[in-house]
């Protein structure tokens, strides 16, 4: 499988770097970028070819994955219209949809997908939506790059992918949002900070990791921390009158209608 990466930001390096750990040979991927510097960094760190401008060896790839953000998109993608054949096109720009990509491309074969900021470190979670004319083989082509950093979930419906942004795309400021708030209280309860920040962090790293490795849901989990009378079941008394379960449900919602908001706004 040969990779042609259109933009070279963040999200593309993680997944060069992901798919190189997993064995990938260098030497069938390559970066269209059209800053030298990140060129000449991305040539230095991962041994790929980079170019300024797509061009005939750019299309020589069996998935072209588009990585810029959304907002620029229809102007990185003008000069593709009428040149892909067999390729399949992977976007990870957010809100953008697939009608909107194929219009702009004159192609349908695409997989639409939105992973989240964990990749960078390898744990990320990305959920797909892939055209009716991209085949099971090449479903499995997009799965396997985005695998490289993370897990993966197929949705049937495209309108599921901005309830993945919602879920997942946002979810890591949520989880930041919640140790800057416990971080905090800490410090106000007398925590110096380190001391804070590490019991915070570590607490969150450790409890989702005890999630992911149960096979029991979340609820229970909860409830064997939580004894009747105790220090638990006070704080989540007050988490519950003071509405924190009802404003992350509403917080969710508004994210999920604010990625549909942007389709429309992005794909003008």
């Amino acid at each position: 499988m040969k990779i042609t990466f259109i933009g070279g930001g963040n999200m593309a390096t993680a997944l060069l770097g992901g798919m190189i750990k997993k064995g990938y040979a260098a030497a069938a991927m390559q970066v269209v970028e059209p800053v030298a510097a990140a060129r000449e960094r991305i040539a230095e760190t991962f041994g790929v070819r980079t170019t300024g401008a797509v061009d005939a060896a750019a299309l020589h790839c069996d998935v072209l994955v588009l990585a810029v953000k959304p907002q620029q998109m229809k102007a990185a993608v003008a000069g593709l219209a009428g040149k892909l054949t067999t390729q399949v096109v992977l976007s990870i720009a957010a809100g953008l949809r697939v009608a909107d990509m194929a219009a702009w491309l004159g192609y349908s074969k695409i997989v639409r997908a939105m992973p989240n900021t964990p990749a960078l470190i390898g744990l990320g979670m990305a959920g797909l939506f892939a055209d009716p004319s991209v085949s099971h083989d090449e479903r499995g082509q997009t799965e396997k790059i985005l695998q490289a950093v993370g897990l993966t979930v197929w949705v049937a419906n495209e309108a599921q992918i901005d309830v993945v942004t919602a879920i997942s795309g946002s979810g890591p400021a949520y989880v930041f949002y919640f140790i800057e708030a416990i971080e905090s209280a800490a410090r106000g309860l007398g925590m110096d900070a380190a001391a804070a920040r590490q019991l915070t962090v570590q607490t969150f790293v450790g409890a989702a990791q005890l999630a992911a490795n149960s096979s029991e849901d979340i609820a229970t989990l909860r409830e064997r921390v939580t004894s009747k009378g105790g220090t638990t079941e006070a704080a989540l008394d007050t988490f519950t009158a003071q509405g924190v379960a009802a404003g992350i449900a509403q917080g969710v919602k508004a994210a999920n209608a604010r990625g549909r908001a942007l389709g429309e706004l992005f794909g003008q």
